[in-house]
């Protein structure tokens, strides 16, 4: 089963799927955390780059050709593998990130860019993905706080704005594989809630 996790920055991705994983592996499946762009030794390299202050000259279009490169490179090298072996895929970011910040935020067609998509991950779509949603200021502030400041952190708060509500459009176009989930709520009851959603979708797939 592949799980993505998505939102605007400082929603608390990252430090909510090692205690979520931890959990799925408590119950008995096992579990492959991963994340984008990154997961692979080219996807971390074109991460560098992606992420790096030092390059604030980077276009949208090449922004969006290094994302679907470490994609491709971390669909058929990780997650593909993973898959087949039966384990729980949880990616931190996927093709959807790529619809919200180029598309929604940067304005990119989002028709070319889901053909793109589909291209660089061979049409592999998540079976669920969990968006943690949080207003963007808080976010922000919340990246700030803890030091991870990047590139891509560093965009106007408009265009963060437009992100949260490309994020918000695709969950509404897509209610039975998005489940939208309150990020600012304490973070136990995140993971409370986060652990129920997937339980759930776990069981209704097998059944």
């Amino acid at each position: 089963m592949f799980i993505t996790l998505e939102g605007p920055e400082g929603s608390g991705k990252s430090s909510q799927i090692p205690a979520l994983a931890q959990y799925l592996e408590a119950q008995g499946y096992r579990v492959l955390c991963t994340r984008e762009p990154g997961g692979t030794s080219i996807g971390d390299q074109i991460r560098a780059v992606l992420t790096s202050m030092d390059n604030p000259e980077l276009l949208p279009r090449t922004e969006i050709l290094l994302f679907l490169a470490a994609r491709a490179q971390l669909v058929a090298q990780v997650i593909r593998p993973a898959l087949r072996e039966g384990k729980i895929v949880l990616c931190d970011r996927y093709g959807d990130s790529t619809l919200a910040y180029q598309g929604y935020g940067h304005g990119l067609d989002l028709k070319s860019l889901r053909a793109m998509l589909d291209f660089a991950t061979e049409g592999l779509k998540p079976d669920l993905t969990l968006l943690l949603d949080l207003d963007i200021k808080t976010g922000l502030a919340r990246k700030k706080s803890i030091d991870e400041w990047n590139r891509l952190d560093a965009y106007e708060v408009s265009f963060h704005e437009r992100v949260r509500a490309g994020y918000l459009q695709l969950a509404e176009e897509e209610p039975t594989r998005w489940q939208r989930v309150d990020a600012s709520m304490p973070k136990d009851e995140v993971q409370s809630l986060l652990r129920k959603i997937v339980l759930k979708r776990i069981k209704d797939k097998i059944e």
